[in-house]
């Protein structure tokens, strides 16, 4: 059922946070891919006028990715140290420090929406909803993808009634889907898409900085169904990535990439900047207070031109980002790939 919603094996990731708009996953799917809205971080209302400004610009099938949220307890105190070591980095772009809020991210009436707007695919991540949600929007028709890092979690999003399992490796940009907030044993993408086949027989979407047709050739013969890229769609003009992240990922100061807490409170492969290096070994295990914390602050730096105290999400591969319209970046993955 995957297959026949796209004419090529390319998905364009879910960024949420700004990267994925209408525009672009209309692109995507129009030009025979499956294109990805990022319902994270905003309100169903939202969700829900992105969902119909897609639908004015494809009649073809597309997603919408949301995030099941957590009950993630986390200390005053720590919450307190953490504020105290960034507060200056903000007031250095003239932002404050915001308070370390809690929040479901609007989740039940996300989940309205989406058992009344009936889309193609509806994909998790942080998490695995209960059976009765996924069996009430598999009833509206949407087919139901589950974010995995690891095995077991593969085995539990199978158990709860999932039709397709998206394989995050370790290579990702953005944040790790883990269901858990915590420390994990971390899998590169080719070595857990065995994991998995040699165990569950379900559709496989591989997820983890691939970047070329080439990429995309490799985990159709691990066996995967298709290929979903990120970061590979970042610098398209139909993105909503800021000017500033774009130019980041050309910008030959940003070296590498690495995994860090600094941002967000949970686990997230960006470029090194100033922020992360100074604070990835302090930061809390505290997801999503410490993302509502710093979020003026790498608002206003954007807004100032300085990627230091952004979080400037990227995969392994983004030196080979191509900075295209997402329809000519399709056809010439597909070129790759053949």
């Amino acid at each position: 059922m995957l297959k026949e919603l796209m004419r090529y094996p390319i998905i364009q990731a879910p960024m949420a946070g700004g990267a994925s708009t209408p525009k672009l996953a209309a692109s995507v799917s129009n030009a025979g891919g499956l294109g990805f809205l990022a319902a994270g971080y905003k309100n169903a209302e939202e969700m829900k006028e992105e969902i119909e400004q897609t639908r004015q610009l494809t009649e073809r099938p597309f997603g919408v990715n949301v995030f099941v949220p957590g009950n993630e307890a986390a200390d005053e105190n720590i919450l307190s140290g953490y504020r105290e070591k960034i507060e200056k980095e903000a007031e250095s772009v003239g932002a404050e420090i915001g308070k370390a809020d809690s929040d479901d991210d609007d989740w039940g009436n996300k989940l309205h929406v989406l058992k009344e707007a009936g889309v193609a695919v509806v994909s998790f991540t942080f998490g695995c909803p209960t059976e009765h949600v996924i069996r009430e929007l598999q009833d509206v028709g949407s087919l139901i993808a589950v974010t995995v890092t690891n095995l077991q979690e593969a085995k539990k999003a199978a158990g709860a009634g999932a039709d397709v399992l998206c394989v995050q490796g370790f290579e990702a940009g953005g944040h790790r889907a883990s269901f858990d907030n915590r420390t994990e044993d971390d899998y590169g993408l080719l070595v857990l898409i065995r994991m998995i086949k040699a165990e569950l027989d379900l559709p496989i979407i591989a997820a983890g900085g691939l970047m070329h047709g080439k990429d995309i050739a490799a985990v159709l013969e691990a066996g995967a169904t298709a290929a979903q890229l990120g970061t590979a769609f970042l610098r398209c003009p139909e993105s909503g990535a800021s000017p500033v992240h774009k130019a980041a990922l050309g910008n030959p100061r940003f070296t590498k990439t690495a995994v860090t807490r600094a941002f967000s409170g949970r686990r997230a492969r960006g470029l090194v900047n100033h922020f992360l290096t100074e604070y990835d070994s302090v930061a809390p295990v505290a997801y999503p207070y410490v993302h509502h914390m710093t979020k003026q602050m790498r608002k206003a730096a954007g807004q100032k031109n300085n990627p230091e105290l952004m979080a400037l999400w990227a995969g392994q591969g983004y030196k080979l980002s191509r900075e295209l319209p997402a329809s000519e970046l399709v056809e010439l993955l597909v070129d790759e790939l053949n």
